[in-house]
């Protein structure tokens, strides 16, 4: 099945089908009062549980929005924030190199004119340092910090079947009480340092590029560096410390297909042109298969002459960015000939631009292009041919252990004086698990989705058992393979508009019905078992993770931003179908 022929998929149908619809029941209306909260965490240090309509977990740009768009339409609602400031992952990855592969002109919220025509973006793909300069700002334009609370994580979350109500406990022992409960913590903020022997033995220092000190600066200057993992954030690391360490040794087991960002300063031209045409960028952008507005052929790549796929392969080679090359014709993902095409095109530009050949050949990958995320970079292969990079490759040579002087491999010990963990995150679930989330009869969100396949919800956006629980960008949702804030942007806009409407109706719990879920999750793997995503393990499917080994599922939703879109208004459209809704039936005192 073709990319474009996922539209035709009538998922509400199969709604309709197993009689969800016609829910609603006759309701009363409530009015809510408005709690004003301030920002000193002390002021929580009481022994009276603070009542709340919402909690928000995170900082981030999803959390930073959800803020927004509640407290404008009157809910007294609270952000908790584990870090020290706002940002979510753009706090934590201060990792060197560390940079946005989506254009920062896409990369931005769109729900504010004012705020577009005020940021201008430096560069064409945002370092993080301007990144959290940026959500800073956001912070500070709309007055978003005098309801987040920081330095406090959450750890755990129970629903009250009789109340109706979330209790939230917070790490200084103190806790809140919410109608609403929403997770913005993210897809990839659990940073994942994998259990290998004898780490508490390294006499050396070592950091994750997932949780980078903040205060500290790291030197490489001078040191025998090793990192561990070539994901994302090595291939962006990798250049940056070579050109300061002594020796710098990468330790990889499976090589990435990754492509030249070509990044570069935006004209004060091109910067005032899109300014002007934003509302039309915009457009596309939420109309878009992945939420940036690139032009994809309408045609197969075995459509084309051997001499012809090589010219528009290198035309979005040299326009720079993963998203170029994605988009050059229409069936990469969804046919084995066609992606072979690409990825032996990757692979051909690894060949020419590695001297050495066996280094060459250690960085070629031979799984499915694309299957694992792509990788936009800044001279990651040219890297390799510097004289104080050395290439280890540990599918071959296993890593034994870490000991005190370094590494060693079962073929050698390799003595470093720092060592970076670039080894990603306890993906799309990890972060949720890292509070003790309770729904009805006890049930907790670790328990039910302790088996992979299990992993259920509908939407992306709820799950069955844990009533006015909302997850931003949740699993079963496009999230992490598109550009994020135009997918944060259309969950933050639908969950306020969710509850402005259980408020308006006088609705005190909603709740996916296991049917809708059931359909959702069917929905979600009838369409990613069309591509060949599933055929590769990566961390979409969580097998990087040692406790989540058993068969996953894909946990993100293949339809297309756009599609994904349609599918959720309507489901709003007719009246939340799919979720119970379940009117008041007596005022919950909010002492």
């Amino acid at each position: 099945m073709m990319i474009k022929e996922w539209a035709r998929i009538g998922f509400l149908d199969l709604i309709r089908f197993l009689n969800l619809h016609d829910l609603l029941t006759s309701v009363t209306t409530m009015k809510y009062k408005e709690i004003k909260m301030t920002p000193n965490k002390k002021d929580f240090q009481t022994n009276k549980v603070i009542e709340l309509d919402a909690v928000v977990v995170g900082a981030g740009f999803s959390g930073l929005y959800m803020l927004y768009r509640l407290r404008e339409a009157g809910f007294s609602t609270r952000v908790y924030e584990a870090g020290d400031g706002v940002g979510g992952v753009w706090y934590w990855n201060r990792y060197p190199g560390a940079r946005c592969d989506s254009e920062s002109i896409y990369y931005n919220y769109t729900f504010s004119e004012e705020l577009l025509q005020e940021w201008t973006w430096s560069t064409r793909y945002p370092e993080q340092p301007e990144i959290l300069r940026y959500l800073n700002y956001v912070a500070d334009k709309f007055d978003l910090r005098r309801d987040i609370q920081l330095a406090t994580r959450i750890t755990a979350a129970s629903f009250n079947e009789t109340t109706n109500r979330w209790e939230v406990d917070m790490d200084d022992g103190t806790s809140v009480s919410a109608k609403y409960f929403i997770s913005a913590v993210g897809c990839l903020s659990a940073a994942n340092v994998p259990n290998i022997a004898g780490l508490e033995t390294f006499e050396g220092e070592w950091y994750h590029t997932g949780n980078w000190p903040i205060e500290e600066e790291v030197s490489f200057k001078g040191k025998r560096v090793g990192v561990i993992g070539t994901g994302s954030s090595g291939v962006q690391s990798i250049p940056v410390i070579a050109q300061e360490a002594e020796q710098l040794t990468v330790f990889q087991r499976t090589p990435q297909y990754s492509s030249p960002a070509r990044n570069h300063p935006y004209s004060e031209e091109f910067l005032k042109q899109t300014k002007e045409n934003y509302t039309e960028i915009k457009k596309q952008m939420r109309e878009s298969l992945r939420g940036i507005p690139t032009d994809r052929r309408d045609r197969s790549a075995l459509d084309d002459t051997p001499e012809e796929r090589r010219r528009v392969f290198e035309a979005a080679w040299n326009k720079g960015g993963f998203w170029y090359l994605n988009a050059t014709y229409n069936d990469l993902m969804v046919n084995e000939a066609a992606n072979e095409t690409v990825a032996e095109f990757v692979r051909s530009k690894i060949r020419e631009t590695v001297h050495d050949p066996a280094v060459a050949k250690k960085l070629m990958p031979t799984y499915y292009y694309a299957t694992k995320r792509p990788i936009s970079d800044t001279n990651y292969y040219e890297t390799y041919n510097r004289e104080n990079v050395v290439l280890v490759d540990i599918k071959k040579t296993p890593i034994q252990e870490i000991t005190a002087k370094g590494l060693k491999t079962v073929e050698a010990e390799h003595e470093l004086d720092l060592l970076v963990f670039a080894t990603g995150y306890d993906a799309m679930t990890g972060s949720l698990f890292k509070m003790d989330i309770h729904g009805k009869d006890g049930l907790s969100l670790k328990e039910k989705w302790e088996e992979g396949a299990n992993t259920k919800t509908y939407l992306g956006i709820t799950t069955v058992g844990f009533p006015n629980f909302f997850m931003i960008t949740g699993p079963e949702s496009p999230s992490v393979l598109t550009n994020m804030p135009v997918s944060i942007e259309q969950h933050v806009e639908w969950i306020a508009d969710c509850i402005e409407y259980l408020r308006g109706h006088g609705i005190d719990k909603i709740e996916a019905s296991e049917a809708a879920e059931k359909a959702w999750s069917h929905h979600c793997k009838e369409v990613a078992d069309t591509t060949l995503y599933a055929n590769s393990e990566s961390w979409y499917t969580a097998s990087n993770i040692e406790s989540k080994r058993k068969p996953t599922g894909f946990l993100i939703y293949l339809g297309g931003v756009g599609h994904y879109r349609k599918i959720c208004d309507e489901v709003a459209d007719k009246g939340y179908e799919g979720f119970t809704l379940t009117r008041r039936e007596k005022n919950v005192s909010r002492q």
